[in-house]
């Protein structure tokens, strides 16, 4: 009779060489940066501008639209950097946008450091792509 012996499954690697295992590494742990520095500083200005402004009694009566300052990344930075509140908000979700984007340009300097000349031209394009639609194009 023949006896059966239960083990334990062994961890298994994902079969990628080491570089490739570490650049994966890389680019998880950008994302997840990203996200959660895009998070903390929306939460964070969030709360800050509802503790300033949450009891303001809202005027539904006339539509005020965004300020100027707010729409272009550089008076978003300025307001941020004064701790304009609305402009802190703005500032995590640019991070948010921001971090895919980030992500994209990781990959083409990965691709030219292993001179995967292919994967660094497509990685290019979609890079340009991106920059030129956030840009306003």
């Amino acid at each position: 009779m023949a006896t059966h012996t239960d083990t334990a499954p062994t961890a298994v690697g994902s079969g990628h060489a080491p570089a490739e295992e570490r650049m994966e590494q890389l680019v998880g742990n950008l994302l997840r940066i990203g996200v959660l520095i895009a998070a903390a500083v929306a939460f964070l200005g969030g709360i800050a501008f509802l503790a300033h402004y949450g009891l303001a009694r809202a005027d539904y009566a006339t539509f005020r639209g965004e300020p100027t300052a707010l729409s272009t990344l550089g008076g978003i930075v300025r307001g941020a950097l004064a701790l304009h509140w609305p402009a802190v908000v703005q500032l995590g979700i640019v991070l948010l946008i921001a971090t895919p984007v980030a992500r994209v340009l990781l990959t083409v300097v990965a691709f030219a450091v292993r001179k995967d000349w292919m994967y660094v031209l497509v990685s290019a394009v979609v890079f340009a792509l991106l920059v030129y639609s956030l840009l306003g194009g």
